[in-house]
């Protein structure tokens, strides 16, 4: 991820805080939370939100957000059982791509176990025309918008 900062957010650093529920799946062989699982943690907490948020089932709307790039910084393990807290903010909103970071969290510690990077470019159309983020979803991404430095 390019926008490494020299700390990382803590817990009460992100604007939404989004519980998530590990599963007896998410295990590997190791005995912690595989790596590819992360990545569904984090598509599970933006797309969540912005259903939440908006009051609308955002597949159902004329532009929808397809991820062009994400990331991760695995920094302690996330183990079953236990709930996950995934935290979100938004480090640029531009007139058709968002930047989420997601900062991972498990117990009481205000440290992440991981910090996403996850991008969604919003498409239109059976072409995926490069659109504009739809108004209803971006103003419920305005409340998330952080600096990508703090």
């Amino acid at each position: 991820m390019s926008e490494q900062r020299t700390t990382e957010r803590r817990r009460g650093d992100y604007p939404v805080l989004r519980t998530i529920t590990t599963r007896w799946e998410d295990e590997d062989v190791y005995g912690h939370v595989n790596n590819v699982v992360y990545y569904s943690y984090f598509d599970t907490a933006v797309n969540g939100y912005l259903i939440e948020a908006t009051g609308t089932d955002t597949r159902e709307l004329d532009a929808y957000g397809v991820v062009a790039e994400t990331g991760c910084r695995y920094l302690r393990e996330l183990r079953f059982p236990g709930d996950v807290q995934a935290g979100l903010a938004v480090t640029k909103l531009g007139r058709s791509s968002v930047v989420y970071e997601i900062g991972l969290f498990q117990g009481d510690s205000d440290e992440p176990a991981a910090v996403g990077k996850f991008v969604h470019v919003y498409v239109a159309g059976a072409e995926r025309t490069v659109t504009p983020v739809p108004d209803v979803v971006r103003a419920v991404l305005e409340k998330l918008a952080v600096s990508p430095d703090s």
